[in-house]
Formats: C-alpha cells, structure tokens, sequence
C-alpha cells in the first residue's frame, strides 16, 4: 500500500489532524539533520577536507541518494520501525500516542543538541514509540518483541563491529603507508575522506531516512483509519521531503554536533578520518542489508574511538565520550518515559 503525492496534499489540506502529525514528524527529521546526520561529515570537516558548507551539500545530495538506493534494495529497516509497536485496532487513539512520541523525540533530541551532546535519533525514536505504546496498552502488550530484540542486536553490532572495524582500518592503513612520506599522502588521503564522508552521508539516509519514512507512513494510515496495514511501498516525493527536510536540519546546527564528534573527542589526522568514515560505512552497511536498524551516531562515534585507540587509548578523550556514553544509556528510559508521560497527557486532552 502506498499513497501518491496529489492524494497526500488533498488530504493534508482537508485534514488538521493530518497537518499536525506531518509537522510533528517533520519536526523530528530536522532534529536528526541536527544531531545524527553532521556526525557522517564530521571527520571530513575537522580534518579541513572540505569546509562545512560543502560537506553540508555533499551530505544533502548522498543522504538521498542513501534513502533511495538502499530502500529500492531492502526497506526492511522501515518495517522493522513500523512494526516494532502496536498502537491497537482504535486508529484515533493511536494516533494520539504516535504524536505524543514523536514530541517526545523533538524535547529530548533538541535537550541534547542544546549542549552539543551527540545523541541518537534512532534510540530516541524507539524509545519514544514503546513508551507511548506502553500508555496505550498499560502494559508491555503493545511492544512487538521480536522487531524490538533487533534493536538489542544493533547496538551490540555498532558497538563492536564499529570499535573493530576502527582499529583494524587505520592499522592496515598505517602497515601499507609505512615507508612512504606521509607529506605525499595527503592528498590522496584528503580526496579519501570526502569519498568516506560521502559513504557515510549514503549509509546515514540508508539507516535513519527509512527509519522516519517507516513512521511517516504510520501516520498516514492511521490518520486515514487504518490502524492494520501490514506492508506498505514508500513512494519518492516521501523520500526527497526527507532528505531536503534532513539536509535543511544539518545546515541549521550541524556544527555543534560535527565540533563534539570530530574535534573534542579524538584529533584526528587525514588517514585516521579516512579510516573512521570507512569503518562506519561498512557497519551501517552490513546492518542495513540485514534490516537491523542501528544508530549512525552511535556507530561513526564508536568508530572513531577504535582509530583513536589503535594508537595509544590516551589519545581518546574519554570525558567528552563518558558524556556520550551516558546521554545514549539515558536515551531509552529518559525519551521511553517523556512519550509514555506525554501519551498520557495527549489522550486525555483529546
């Protein structure tokens, strides 16, 4: 089931509730431009291969290209998101409970980006969503937990994969480039990094594009009645309004995010953001075929600490990661309670 672009403006014309839920997941796509989406551009930026600006573009361009490409090929990271709740057969109160999360993801995702935390979107958006489920149901029978035991997998994944892949990456770098004179590298390790940044800007779309397009569609269905549709196809015009939605949010407060990331935790030389946007980039990619939704923060961060650490752990500032660290360990009961708080609230206002 789908929905075309004429169809979509007639009936968020005729439809407030409609306007409502589009604005308030619109809302959280920008957030993510905020905080998830300048952490693909960060090392390119940091290591001064390309200027914000045009990292900005390039991320723009790439995250459609992410979106599209990988939902053509597998869109099994936006049914993962779809199915991981039931909001139940009354398509109004769930749509209550829905609105109510995704204002729980903007409160808790614009509080991290006020002070320049990176957290994660994707976490926020699963917490959001089973806290709100949770209200609805008074209980853990909305949860779907065979959707939801993969969300477990994925940050166990990004956790380990990404670290491993960071450290083996910069390690065979630094093997193969041993005896050659770091100064004629650079400029194959510059372009090397707007290739890795691009990868990850593709791999960022692939992941958290489906992830808000998955629901996107929820929200038009159940604003349409239909609370059990149980496949759906998302069309282009939804694909393109994310990613100019998500591209317009990195532009606004990227560099607060692309500062924490690729300057305070570790400082990084060309060849060593070369090899933490590659590492990053291969695990979203794993992941994403296997329909596994993780966190593009969570994975670029881990990352980097690997290519940091193969050096010497010192090089890794672990207080600007204990920050990291305890804002995605907050994430799930701190946004997880806000929606359930606010579905609350929601459904009795309503």
């Amino acid at each position: 089931m789908t929905i075309t672009l004429s169809e979509f403006l007639a009936q968020l014309v005729s439809s407030p509730v409609l306007a409502i839920t589009v604005a308030l997941t619109l809302g959280v796509v920008l957030v993510n431009g905020w905080t998830d989406a300048p952490n693909a551009i960060a090392t390119c930026v940091s290591t001064q291969s390309l200027s914000p600006k045009a990292a900005i573009l390039m991320a723009a361009v790439f995250n459609f290209f992410g979106v599209f490409v990988m939902t053509m090929v597998n869109a099994s990271v936006a049914a993962t998101i779809y199915k991981m709740v039931d909001f139940g057969g009354n398509s109004q109160e769930a749509l209550v409970a829905l609105c109510a999360a995704l204002f729980a993801i903007v409160t808790w995702a614009t509080a991290a980006w006020w002070f320049g935390i990176p957290t994660s979107e994707s976490h926020a958006l699963i917490a959001g969503l089973s806290g709100a489920a949770i209200a609805m149901h008074g209980g853990l029978s909305g949860i779907n937990g065979a959707e939801w035991i993969k969300v477990v997998y994925g940050l166990g994944l990004s956790t380990l994969l990404g670290f491993a892949f960071g450290w083996v990456f910069v390690k065979a770098i630094e093997l193969v480039c041993r005896n050659m004179d770091r100064r004629r590298t650079l400029g194959f390790f510059k372009g090397g990094q707007i290739v890795g940044g691009a990868a990850m800007a593709f791999m960022h779309g692939a992941q958290d594009g489906q992830k808000f397009m998955g629901v996107f569609m929820l929200g038009i269905f159940l604003v349409q009645g239909q609370a059990n549709v149980t496949s759906f196809q998302i069309p282009i015009w939804l694909m393109i309004l994310c990613s100019a939605v998500m591209a317009l949010g990195t532009s606004i407060g990227g560099y607060r995010i692309i500062k924490a990331v690729g300057m305070d935790m570790v400082k990084l030389e060309k060849y060593q953001g070369f090899a933490a946007d590659m590492a990053g980039a291969a695990c979203l990619l794993l992941s994403s075929v296997a329909g596994i939704p993780v966190s593009t923060t969570h994975t670029k961060t881990v990352a980097i600490m690997g290519v940091g650490a193969a050096k010497r752990m010192s090089n890794v500032n672990w207080g600007v990661v204990k920050e990291m660290v305890l804002t995605w360990v907050l994430t799930f009961p701190g946004c997880g309670a806000i929606g359930f708080l606010m579905a609350k609230l929601f459904m009795w206002l309503f």
